[in-house]
């Protein structure tokens, strides 16, 4: 449907100009026929929520109507200038797929199929209707999906409707069929983030790469380090190469294991979160030999999450990417500060969502949650009541808020459920504390906040999957000078004093600071290095999942 043709509606239009009469909008049945009938059809959507064109079920049960009825049941792509409409149409279609969404989903050959009946004189009025009824609905569908996503955060399930946020698809359509922008006017609903913009272009590269061959794969052997030769060092080579990690390579002899090979596998290992002491071990070798294909597929998940976010992060903002334990300070799009983290468990997993920092809280108490306390604490204190005391717990009576001897429970017959509703457990501040220093406090249905730890030693560790949910944060004091900067009375010397005292001081921010926990597998750094990580959780899989699922009715 790419080459230019001349349609009905041409020689339509050249009957009118011989006869001198208007060439306003016509159809080749009348336009009587094809508007009572597109009224027909559209109120038949408006009324079940379900309808069907050229056998396929029409989504956008909402929008369709509604930009029917602004119109007086025009139709809005037949008539002179079809062709022009519906290649931009296509074009946008097609091009969606470099996004990660297919193509087939937006009804692209049923387009096809009705616009050569159309095109060679064949098409009855259903068919027109059936057209025009297919290339609103596929525009409304395709931009909801490029500026939301397709898949529903909440559920990881596919999204069909068109209006889920922040946008009216029917007047989206009408104004890019006013400007004649159709294909633009669609794909500019993607996000606009530089971040995105570079993973679609690593993504068509990675795609490139898959189609003519796909990277080499190294052999499994022994490890490969600095010295080593033979054959296997010259497929790394050309792997490094392919991806991007070697550059400028004059090394003389390919199959020997030298300094450059050692700087491109550390920068290999940099992206992908690994150990980067320059060796290809087991690690690094499955790093290596994930297909061009997988990474490409990888990049789309994580572009479809992106549509999942608002279109405006906050000037000043934090992130914390979960999959790759990290916590980064954006102001105006830069990162000022980052910082290590440790997340929650495969079985406490930190959630994805956005909140609002409002204050901070230094040397906090610890209010054990009911889960914790009954999973945890209860069994360590069965077996040793002596680290009560030593941790600095107190044991809280739920109904008074009064302390309670622990003496005075029978810890050994008391089972969690048991406990919960009795009693709560609180961690005084200090050394002990499981908060550590400072926490801070973005209030969330998931009770889930950034903190200090006292175990620091664990943010050496490549895989830091040991809270109970919440975040841990390496250096938090730094961060906490960042957010009390616009307060000049608290200097790092108050916040130290205020700790040492060992006295919980609640801290309230002057603006709120915008929190997003993010699921990140695939990212663009700033200076558009792409990045991947495991998927520590396995959510990839379910939106991958999600992502392929047909539309209904299908």
């Amino acid at each position: 449907m790419i080459a230019v043709r001349v349609t009905r509606w041409t020689a339509c239009l050249a009957a009118v100009a011989a006869l001198g009469l208007s060439n306003g909008p016509l159809t080749a049945q009348g336009d009587s026929d094809v508007t009572t009938l597109l009224r027909e059809r559209v109120e038949a959507v408006r009324a079940t929520g379900r309808a069907r064109a050229d056998g396929d079920l029409l989504l956008s049960r909402l929008a369709l109507p509604r930009f029917y009825d602004a119109r007086g049941f025009e139709p809005a792509w037949l008539g002179p200038g079809v062709d022009g409409r519906l290649h931009a149409l296509e074009a946008a279609i097609l091009r969606g797929g470099e996004h990660g969404l297919d193509p087939v989903d937006y009804h692209l050959q049923e387009i096809r199929g009705l616009w050569g009946a159309l095109d060679s004189g064949s098409a009855s009025v259903t068919d027109e209707v059936d057209l025009e009824l297919l290339a609103s609905d596929a525009f409304m569908v395709l931009g909801s999906h490029l500026l939301n996503g397709r898949v529903n955060p909440e559920t990881i399930d596919p999204e069909w409707l068109a209006n889920r946020r922040n946008a009216f698809m029917d007047e989206v359509l009408a104004r890019a069929l006013a400007e004649d922008r159709i294909e633009g006017t669609v794909l500019d609903l993607a996000p606009a983030q530089p971040r995105y913009r570079q993973m679609l272009e690593s993504a068509r590269r990675l795609r490139t790469i898959e189609a003519d061959g796909g990277w080499p794969v190294v052999p499994s052997g022994d490890r490969l380090e600095i010295g080593a030769t033979g054959a296997r060092v010259a497929t790394l080579r050309a792997r490094l190469r392919a991806s991007g990690d070697l550059v400028d390579d004059e090394s003389p002899d390919s199959e020997t294991f030298d300094a450059p090979l050692v700087a491109a596998v550390v920068h290999f290992q940099t992206r992908h979160g690994l150990d980067t002491d320059g060796v290809v071990g087991p690690a690094t070798l499955v790093a290596l030999n994930v297909s061009a294909g997988d990474r490409a597929r990888q990049l789309e998940v994580n572009m479809e999450r992106w549509r999942w976010l608002p279109a405006d992060l906050g000037a000043r903002h934090i992130e914390v990417n979960i999959a790759g334990y990290e916590v980064k300070v954006v102001e105006d799009a830069h990162v000022v500060q980052l910082h290590r983290a440790i997340v929650g468990r495969e079985y406490r997993q930190t959630p994805m969502f956005s909140g609002i920092m409002t204050y901070l809280v230094f040397a906090p108490y610890w209010h054990v949650p009911p889960n914790i306390a009954a999973a945890d604490k209860l069994p360590a204190i069965k077996a040793d009541p002596g680290i009560l005391a030593a941790q600095r717990f107190t044991v809280l009576d739920l109904l008074t808020n009064e302390p309670v001897s622990p003496a005075a429970i029978d810890w050994q017959s008391m089972a969690g459920p048991d406990f919960n509703r009795m009693y709560r457990l609180r961690q005084d501040p200090g050394p002990f504390n499981a908060l550590g220093n400072v926490k801070f406090m973005f209030p969330n249905e998931h009770n889930v906040y950034l903190h200090d730890t006292p175990s620091r030693e664990l943010f050496s560790r490549t895989s830091r999957t040991f809270s109970s949910g919440c975040i841990r944060v390496e250096n938090p004091l730094e961060l906490a000078e960042y957010l009390l900067a616009d307060q000049p009375t608290w200097t790092r010397e108050r916040i130290d004093e205020v700790i040492d005292a060992g006295v919980e001081r609640t801290v309230r921010l002057t603006t709120g600071v915008p929190v997003h926990l993010l699921y990140w597998t695939a990212w663009a750094d700033e200076d558009g290095t792409m990045e991947f990580r495991s998927d520590i959780y396995g959510r990839d899989g379910k939106v991958w999942q999600a992502l392929q699922a047909p539309p209904p009715g299908q």
